[in-house]
């Protein structure tokens, strides 16, 4: 096929193009901006757009399936073309989609944990040599993809969002996979801008039960009572697997899962990850792995990229980085953190990067997410807020919100950066959650305080 993506630069766009190219289809495509590590790797497979922009006079009957990002908005140059001429649009979901239609198709949904889930099953399945075509939101390690397809196997993994779909097609991406099994890791109020209201919000997760094939599987949180009550009560025929936390305990340190075959050390920690890990065993189970089987090999599981993961070790201090920006994730985080390391101080330093926590509006949602923290540094880019079309918000009502006594806020990154590498870290965990950059952070300075 003849293939043009619309906002190439992606995380998820650029993977599927690179894959599309390896797999032998002709692949153009463009962007406004891309950055890292979109460009390397496109500027390595020869598909770095020569120039940024959007540029009609790319788009011709020739192409075969035009590739629409959810970057791009309903105006783009290039999708008006595409539209004049009457070309195949569809979003990246969609397209997705059509690639996987004939294999089972499990998908991991929720406001929390898809990555890590995800993660969990292909490290498990990778571990004892078992193929899957695969969609996942970050890098189970340094070297390997997000995306992964070919014809052999026989079940795709995909992490399911439930963001729109792209600018013309405002059905969530998850709505698209049609599932015959699906998880889904809980349900916490997320992307205010779309979902305006809880209710709302909720109504597409119930849709996405309703998607998944009649005599299909679901497997839920039962910790989750939104969750529960929503599972419970609908009606369609799918057979339903609850999970819960599992037993476990902390030791020196390390986490212990307990398990029929004995106790299993673990590099993850936190009652999320082990909640993942629940959910985690039972997909892989239902895809054909025994339990004892992904048990073996989750104590080698470091975790996904970004997600609670280890920068930097000291004599006695720990720099950790998280993905975390919705309330929910923050909390979890941050509770796991504390009860891992109880006896040392922990410095969270949080970055308000996206729609929802950037609405002055939404950001009450974080009252008291952070109580277990000994000190909060919060941090915000004026900039984004320009971009975002938002107004300032006053320190004074961040601090409100969170409800910490301790919180201090930072608007320029030059001052966060200066003031977090002039410390002494001593007994004391860091952890920096962002789905952002924190304004351009030097890591590897600060990964050299803990050395």
């Amino acid at each position: 096929m003849q293939l043009h993506f619309i906002a190439i630069g992606g995380s998820a766009m650029h993977s599927l193009a690179l894959e599309m190219m390896q797999l032998g289809h002709r692949v153009t495509g463009s962007d406004d901006a891309i950055y890292e590590p979109s460009k390397s790797k496109l500027l390595k497979a020869g598909l770095l757009p020569e120039t940024f922009g959007w540029f009609p006079e790319k788009i011709s009957k020739t192409i075969d399936v035009v590739v629409l990002g959810m970057h791009a908005k309903e105006d783009n140059p290039e999708l008006l073309k595409a539209q004049e001429l009457d070309l195949k649009i569809q979003s990246y979901p969609e397209f997705l989609a059509s690639l996987t239609k004939n294999k089972t198709r499990v998908v991991i949904a929720g406001s929390h944990g898809k990555t890590t889930i995800t993660s969990m099953i292909l490290h498990a399945l990778n571990y004892h040599e078992i193929e899957a075509d695969y969609m996942v939101g970050a890098p189970v390690s340094e070297n390997s993809k997000t995306l992964s397809l070919s014809e052999t196997p026989d079940f795709v993994l995909l992490e399911g969002d439930e963001y729109l779909s792209s600018a013309i097609d405002l059905r969530p991406k998850f709505l698209w996979y049609s599932p015959e099994i699906a998880l889904i890791s809980g349900i916490a109020w997320d992307h205010i801008n779309v979902f305006p209201t809880f209710e709302n919000y909720v109504a597409q997760f119930e849709e996405f039960i309703n998607s998944i094939e009649a005599g299909g599987v679901l497997v839920f949180n039962e910790d989750d009572e939104v969750l529960k009550k929503l599972v419970e009560s609908n009606t369609h025929p799918i057979k339903k697997i609850g999970y819960r936390t599992p037993t476990h305990f902390t030791e020196e340190g390390i986490t212990y899962l307990e398990t029929e075959e004995g106790s299993l050390p673990l590099m993850i920690f936190g009652k999320h990850n082990l909640l993942n890990l629940a959910g985690a065993q039972w997909i892989a189970q239902l895809m054909g792995l025994d339990s004892s089987d992904f048990y073996e090999a989750m104590p080698s599981f470091k975790g996904a990229s970004k997600r609670l993961e280890l920068l930097a070790k000291g004599e006695n201090s720990f720099l950790f980085k998280d993905f975390a920006h919705a309330p929910s994730k923050v909390k979890a985080t941050c509770l796991a953190v504390k009860d891992q390391f109880s006896s040392k101080k922990i410095t969270i330093c949080l970055e308000l990067h996206t729609y929802s926590s950037l609405d002055p509006e939404f950001i009450n949602q974080y009252a008291q997410t952070l109580e277990a923290a000994d000190e909060v540094l919060v941090f915000y880019d004026p900039e984004a807020l320009k971009i975002k079309n938002r107004s300032a918000i006053p320190p004074e009502s961040i601090q409100e919100a969170f409800v910490h006594s301790t919180l201090n806020v930072f608007t320029h990154a030059a001052k966060l950066n200066t003031v977090l590498l002039e410390r002494t870290y001593s007994d004391e965990v860091l952890v920096m959650m962002s789905s952002g950059n924190f304004g351009g952070m030097d890591w590897k300075a600060l990964q050299e305080q803990f050395r």
